[in-house]
């Protein structure tokens, strides 16, 4: 199988959690998330927040490593402001000349592939957690997952992953690349057997 660009990854991650905000309804900011001690309001800054990183990194070279003055879009209305931030990015990802940009978080260059692929895998992961918070349980796109479990663990350490994630979970050798993908990066999916 051709595994995806990060390009092509970083393109896919963002539409399948434009995707999974549609279903958010403003009775639903206080629901659980898989992320523990937070909910989906909570969720949604951080994402956002993450979102609005990434795209600093693309557009000028760096990403902070102090977070940056929260915006009142984040406050009155943060399905708003995950939608324009998440838009924005794809557009700006689209845009020519990214591809040859060096990202320096912490005094350390990253090439504008990794950043993308790093993108990829929070922006989707979080595009999980927000479906599983509505109830909707969207999995994420197979070819999605699939390319994402191939760089994955390059991506995260399997030991020491605290704070950023939670250990893995054991899932089925007949769960799909969604639920395998989930439990990998610490979440308990509802396992789905893949289909033949």
């Amino acid at each position: 199988m051709t595994h995806a660009t990060p390009e092509v990854l970083l393109e896919s991650s963002i539409r399948y959690a434009l995707g999974v905000v549609l279903a958010i309804t403003p009775e639903l900011l206080s629901s659980p998330t898989p992320c523990r001690e937070w909910d989906l309001h909570m969720l949604l800054r951080h994402a956002s927040e993450s979102l609005t990183a990434i795209g600093e990194g693309i557009e000028g070279g760096h990403v902070g490593l102090d977070p940056a003055t929260e915006c009142g879009d984040l406050v009155a209305d943060p399905v708003r402001a995950f939608r324009n931030r998440a838009s924005a990015l794809l557009d700006l990802w689209t845009s020519p000349g990214h591809q040859r940009q060096v990202i320096e978080i912490a005094g350390c260059p990253l090439t504008a592939s990794v950043m993308a692929s790093v993108a990829a895998l929070e922006i989707t992961v979080h595009g999980w957690d927000i479906s599983q918070a509505c109830g909707q349980r969207q999995p994420i796109p197979r070819l999605l997952a699939i390319n994402l479990l191939a760089i994955a663990p390059v991506l995260v350490p399997g030991t020491g992953r605290q704070p950023l994630f939670a250990a893995p979970v054991t899932v089925p050798p007949s769960a799909d690349p969604s639920d395998r993908l989930a439990a990998f990066l610490g979440r308990t999916p509802l396992v789905r057997a893949r289909h033949a």
